[in-house]
Order: C-alpha cells, then sequence, then structure tokens
C-alpha cells in the first residue's frame, strides 16, 4: 500500500513539474540520510565551541593584526611610493630611540607633540565637563531649561567642530585657545545630552519619596540623582574624550605649532610618508588608551542592583 502511495506522489510530483509548478516539499518526513546530516552539523558545530574563551581573545585580535599587515604589504608592493611594513618598523624603532629631543621649537620629538596635544584636550576637556555635567543636570531637573535649551543644543550640536575653528582665532587671537576652544565646543554636547537623559530617566517612586521626605535639592541631586546618573554620564564623557582626541589632531593640522596634528603634516610636507603612518598608529593607540582608562573609570564607579 506504501508502494502504491509513493508511487502515485512521484507522478503528481513530475506532473507538476511538467506544468511549471512549485512543488511544496517541507511537508515530508525527513530520511535517515537526513538525521545523519543534522547529527554531523552538531557535531561539526559542537567542535567549533571547545576553544577556551582565553584563547579566541588572543588568538582573534592576532589574526585581524596579521591580516591588516598582509594588506599593507601588498598595498606597498603595488605602490612603490608606500612604506613597506618592516621600513615603517625601522623608522619606528629610530623614532622612538629619542621621542623627547628638542633642537628648535618646530622640530621637537614626538613625545613633546603627544604631551603638547594631550595638554590641550585636557584643559579643553576639562572646561567642558564643568560646564556640561552641571548643565545636563539643570536642564534633565527642570522642564523650563529643557524647553528652553533644547531647540539651542539640537541647532548648534550638529556643527561640525572645525566650523568653530574660525572663531576661536577671531576671539583668542592666537592658535592655541582657538584650538582648545574647538575642543571645548566639540566636547561639552555628548555630556549635556547624556546627563540630561539620565536625570530624566531616573524612576519617578524615587523623586516621590524624596518629596515626602521633604528632602532639599542638594539632597535629592547627591543622593537620588547622581548615583543614578553616573552611568548615563560616564558615557556621555566616553564619548566626548573621543571626539575631542579627533578635533584636536585637525585643528592642530590648521593651526600649526606644537602638537600631533602639525607633526603629521609637517612629515607630510617632507613627504615623509612612514613617519606619517607611525603618527596614525600612535594616534589610534592614545585614543584607545583614554578611552580603556574612562571604561576602567566606568566600572569602578558603577554599581549592579544585588536580588535580595
Amino acid at each position: 500500500m506504501s508502494a502504491i502511495m509513493d508511487t502515485a506522489a512521484n507522478a503528481n510530483r513530475q506532473a507538476a513539474l511538467v506544468q511549471g509548478e512549485t512543488v511544496d516539499t517541507s511537508a515530508e518526513a525527513p530520511t535517515e540520510t537526513d538525521g545523519v546530516a543534522v547529527r554531523r552539523l552538531a557535531r561539526t558545530g559542537s567542535r567549533r565551541s571547545t576553544m577556551p574563551p582565553w584563547l579566541m581573545q588572543i588568538v582573534a585580535p592576532v589574526l585581524g593584526l596579521a591580516f591588516l599587515v598582509l594588506l599593507w604589504q601588498i598595498i606597498a608592493m603595488s605602490n612603490s611610493q608606500f612604506p613597506t611594513p618592516l621600513l615603517t618598523l625601522q623608522e619606528a624603532l629610530k623614532l622612538f630611540a629619542d621621542p623627547f629631543y628638542r633642537t628648535s621649537p618646530n622640530d621637537q620629538g614626538i613625545g613633546w607633540n603627544i604631551l603638547a596635544s594631550l595638554q590641550r584636550v585636557g584643559v579643553g576637556f576639562g572646561l567642558a565637563a564643568l560646564v556640561g555635567i552641571p548643565l545636563g543636570f539643570m536642564i534633565g531637573r527642570f522642564k523650563f531649561l529643557s524647553s528652553m535649551f533644547g531647540p539651542i543644543i539640537s541647532l548648534l550640536k550638529p556643527v561640525s567642530p572645525l566650523a568653530w575653528l574660525p572663531i576661536g582665532l577671531l576671539v583668542f587671537k592666537s592658535a592655541n585657545p582657538a584650538a582648545i576652544w574647538s575642543i571645548f565646543i566639540c566636547s561639552i554636547w555628548p555630556m549635556i545630552i547624556n546627563t540630561a537623559v539620565g536625570v530624566q530617566r531616573v524612576p519617578q517612586d524615587y523623586m516621590n519619596v524624596a518629596r515626602v521626605l521633604n528632602l532639599s535639592e542638594w539632597k535629592i541631586i547627591s543622593k537620588i540623582l547622581f548615583p543614578s546618573v553616573l552611568p548615563y554620564m560616564l558615557t556621555g564623557v566616553r564619548l566626548a574624550i573621543g571626539t575631542a582626541w579627533l578635533v584636536i589632531v585637525a585643528a592642530e593640522m590648521l593651526t600649526g605649532g606644537v602638537g600631533i596634528g602639525f607633526w603629521v603634516w609637517d612629515e607630510w610636507n617632507n613627504l615623509n610618508v612612514p613617519h606619517i603612518i607611525i603618527a596614525i598608529v600612535v594616534i589610534g593607540v592614545v585614543g584607545l588608551l583614554l578611552e580603556q582608562l574612562l571604561v576602567a573609570l566606568a566600572k569602578a564607579f558603577t554599581y549592579e542592583q544585588v536580588a535580595s
């Protein structure tokens, strides 16, 4: 009987194929071969997941760097003006053998240039934190201030930070304060927005308890708002420091003086491509270290609720 039904099903399938119709085989029962294939795939998947997590964290980044170096070598082989990874490494060893030499105001080691850029970032970023974080608290706390400053933030936040550089040069009449001004104006928006959002997302029950206890505004900010808003605030700080480090490199290219951005531009004028690549790597490493430092700070000050 089953043989007759199989023969009839095959005949119907062939007829449908002849007529150009689509045959739905999803309802067919899986055969023994299908089961073997499924078990084989399951064994393969389990075999792929046997690598220890710590080994995966080492192998994956190493393979990524190796791929980048290989791509770099291929580009260097196709373009004779592009330095190879080995040549760049040799130049880096010479460069970092004495990173703090100083022969003239415009001829200094890469170490001094990095420190000069970090100093500008520290001043501009610090001023942005002193202004942006309290302003974010007030905007998130009071609806009137939120309605007042909301349109201003929406209007000015999309403006490119380098567009503020001519304003800084016009006001301060000097390149160094103008670069700090550009860092300040680009760093303040993430701090204001994230802090204000954190304040607005504080549970209303907390505020009701504060109202019942008749707490002062300072007690509400220090005991309720600040612990709840801290993760949001630190997220804004992380975003701001990354943006500030990006802006200072571009600002120093335009203003000149001492700094990693000016150093890159000066090496380009000298057609020293290996030094430019070294500077790119240094900029990336410094930016990564700044971000990781703030991530560690966020983990140190962020608490988790413990289930009772």
